[in-house]
């Protein structure tokens, strides 16, 4: 039975519907209905048919998230957010009624303002804990004191026990492709729960995060939505996936324009017009470390603390395509390497990587990032290779950051894969995996993993062996059959830059 429009509206947020979704299939937009959950609502005082729908879509990445208006929604087939009754505190007073909840059990709330861009979460109706009516006991003195000290005597016993089991901070590593590129963010934190929490569960999380599209344990991360429709860059209109921090400002505007070189953002094209006329950069500003003038590709390598503002840009900017970034001005302790290419009117940005300066994990990337419009082409592989040369050259093994987000896991795993099937494929006699892992710089449990992923362990005679299948031989060669740009070596000029204690501490 379908609800009136104006009735759906009031209470919309919350509901789970079907809506009709335009998806490229083989370069033919075809139409399609798909459930999804209303999130937010914005230009009610406008006549209904001019109110658009903030939609989720079940079983995919919140990247695909987008206003709709009324006319893609099925409200023959709708499920309301149900409301929770509290249940009554002492006699005679009745139950109160909470904020709805979505049908899958999520707080439901509205957000504020309108325009092209969606507001960030300001919830009009603020989702707390409702505190009981029930008056508390005053402590007294001596209660007190013999709950401090049950308290340190507690904490003296922790800190003398032993601890067996490690330590629960082992990167997490998935396992089966298929697991990525899920929808539903994760609903817990381990800020809003944490582990002395008895509803929380680190299984539980780690599930989230292999399912979810968020890397983000933030829930006030995970619930923002994205506020940038779209961006303009050099001659690209990139559709932004994500929330980033850009001024509120710049959401009222159906795209802003980010600057090529200075990666400036700008809310007008009359503006950024006026900017492009003063800005005089036409590369990088750092120091250029590698260039191939067959492909027109150059790394720069940018120090965070020396140029703030472009790496502070570059965050922002990295924000919008990486839902798991959390750092948008704490830019000092990391370095840059940015990817360009070369033509007559000066490097463009292709995409970049970062990496702490000292690292206590050994971890060769804390971020990685290939612009959208730049992606599918190879440049991602090439920032990955890029990353492990340096590794080379610092003579250690390295590994990114975990965990890696969807689209970064398969970049990774890729890249594992071809090395390890090339090393294996032109290697004549025995080899072990600490041999692999000092030839190519990947750390030996990646490299297992992508072994036990390929299915090339095998058990011979008592020993574990490794053997290249024939499907194996047969995608190495395809691979190699490509022709794709890799990285020249030989054309790296780099040396490990070495800093001082006092170099190390940041003041903010």
């Amino acid at each position: 039975m379908s609800i009136k429009p104006e009735d759906f509206v009031k209470q919309a947020i919350g509901s789970k519907l079907p809506v009709e979704k335009i998806s490229l299939v083989q370069g033919v937009e075809e139409k399609h209905w798909h459930r999804a959950e209303v999130l937010s609502i914005r230009n009610e005082t406008l006549p209904v048919d001019k109110v658009e729908f903030y939609v989720h879509y079940e079983g995919f990445n919140k990247r695909l998230d987008e206003w709709v208006s009324l006319a893609a929604l099925n409200l023959a087939q709708v499920d309301f957010a149900r409301q929770i009754r509290k249940p009554p505190v002492g006699k005679g007073k009745g139950g109160a009624i909470l904020p709805p909840v979505t049908p899958s059990g999520n707080p439901a709330s509205r957000v504020e303002g309108s325009g092209s861009g969606a507001i960030s979460g300001v919830h009009a109706t603020p989702t707390v804990p409702v505190e009981s009516n029930r008056k508390r006991k005053r402590e007294t003195p001596q209660k007190a004191k013999a709950k401090a000290a049950a308290a340190a005597a507690a904490a003296a016993k922790a800190d003398g026990a032993d601890v067996s089991g490690g330590t629960g901070d082992d990167p997490m590593v998935i396992d089966d492709p298929a697991d990525v590129g899920g929808s539903q963010p994760p609903e817990g934190s381990v800020e809003a729960g944490g582990e002395d929490d008895p509803t929380f569960s680190k299984e539980k999380e780690i599930e989230k995060l292999r399912v979810g599209g968020s890397m983000t344990q933030c829930l006030t991360e995970v619930a923002r939505m994205k506020n940038i429709n779209k961006i303009m860059m050099g001659k690209f209109e990139v559709e932004a996936w994500y929330f980033a921090p850009y001024p509120e400002e710049y959401n009222q505007y159906p795209r802003i324009y980010i600057c090529e070189f200075c990666l400036e953002a700008i809310g007008t094209e009359r503006q950024f017009s006026r900017h492009r006329a003063k800005c005089m950069l036409r590369h990088p500003p750092g120091n250029e470390i590698y260039r191939d003038e067959a492909s027109g590709i150059s790394f720069y390598e940018i120090d965070g603390k020396r140029q703030r503002k472009y790496c502070r840009n570059l965050c922002l900017l990295s924000k919008l395509f990486l839902d798991h970034k959390t750092l948008y001005y704490d830019v000092e302790p990391f370095l840059f390497y940015i990817m360009t290419a070369a033509d007559s009117t000066g490097h463009h940005f292709l995409g970049y990587f970062s990496k702490e300066k000292q690292s206590n994990e050994d971890y060769n990337v804390a971020c990685i990032l290939t612009l959208p419009q730049y992606q599918r082409m190879g440049y991602g592989k090439l920032l990955i290779q890029f990353s492990y040369e340096l590794s080379k050259i610092e003579k250690k093994t390295g590994s990114p950051e975990k965990p890696l987000s969807d689209l970064g896991l398969l970049s990774y795993r890729s890249y594992w894969t071809d090395t390890l099937l090339e090393k294996l494929y032109d290697y004549k006699g025995e080899v072990s995996i600490s041999e692999l892992s000092v030839e190519t710089s990947i750390t030996t449990d990646d490299i297992m993993h992508t072994l036990q992923a390929l299915d090339l362990i095998k058990y011979y005679r008592g020993q574990y062996v490794m053997c290249l299948s024939r499907n194996n031989v047969q995608h190495h060669e395809k691979q190699l059959a490509k022709g794709k740009t890799r990285i020249d070596a030989s054309k790296i000029d780099w040396i490990p830059p070495k800093f001082t204690q006092s170099q190390l501490r940041y003041g903010y």
